[in-house]
């Protein structure tokens, strides 16, 4: 065996051995309440079980979407957040707490912090027993606001429908206890002091591909059409009483 032969042989070793004593830094593997081994970082921040299945909300958002969507996307948010965040002052506030001076930390901690937050509401204001419409003090604030809840929902979705790339759609609360509805880009959310409209979100949709394009591909008014049969409306108007009581 030549000289240059054994040398390759013993770097390739070497970078075996090396690979095979790293780990995934801050990392854990844990097993969630349906019996899923998932990754989860070991930071501040950690992410909760869907409240649902993941194939509950079917037809309307499919069961793969949402194992890739919550377990893998929002996962990526957690992770990433945590790592951005350690060692800083941000590793001891809320993030709602950072979202109140955002523009003076780092994209890092905006995109991974909006995307975590944004997408616990998301998760939570969805359901298998969704649809229909609110009742009570919400659809009355809805009505007064938008004349009519049809009115509301066709301004919803022209903000989901239209907002340029990747981001949300919101219907938020602001400091005078008055409902907007209003878009934010990739993962901006109107608690940000660098959104244009701010305000405490009850409502919110993702209108990145990655919430939808498996089962929808670029149709993404028919996604937001669909969105509406799984509303949880109890959750959002106990959102919107917590923040106008």
């Amino acid at each position: 065996m030549n000289k240059m032969i054994r040398s390759a042989i013993v770097i390739l070793l070497a970078a075996t051995f090396a690979g095979c004593q790293s780990a995934p830094e801050q990392t854990e593997t844990n097993t969630n309440n349906k019996g899923e081994t998932t990754m989860t970082n070991s930071g501040k921040h950690v992410l909760a079980d869907l409240p649902y299945a993941h194939n509950a909300l079917e037809p309307y958002i499919d069961e793969r979407t949402m194992e890739i969507h919550h377990g893998k996307h929002h996962q990526a948010y957690v992770n990433n957040l945590n790592n951005a965040i350690e060692g800083t002052e941000m590793a001891d506030m809320t993030l709602e707490e950072i979202f109140k001076n955002m523009s003076k930390y780092p994209m890092a901690v905006r995109n991974n912090g909006g995307g975590h937050w944004n997408h616990d509401l998301f998760w939570n204001i969805m359901g298998p027993n969704g649809g229909g419409k609110p009742t009570g003090e919400l659809l009355a604030a809805i009505e007064k606001r938008f004349t009519s809840f049809e009115d509301f929902q066709e301004e919803f979705n022209r903000a989901g429908a239209t907002r340029f790339g990747s981001g949300w759609a919101w219907l938020i609360v602001d400091a005078d206890g008055d409902l907007h509805v209003t878009s934010t880009p990739n993962q901006d959310n109107p608690l940000m002091d660098v959104a244009e409209v701010q305000g405490t979100p009850i409502l919110g949709v993702d209108v990145w591909e990655h919430a939808y394009y498996l089962k929808y591909q670029n149709r993404r008014p028919e996604y937001l059409s669909n969105f509406w049969n799984v509303v949880n409306w109890d959750e959002v108007a106990r959102r919107y009483e917590a923040l106008v009581k």
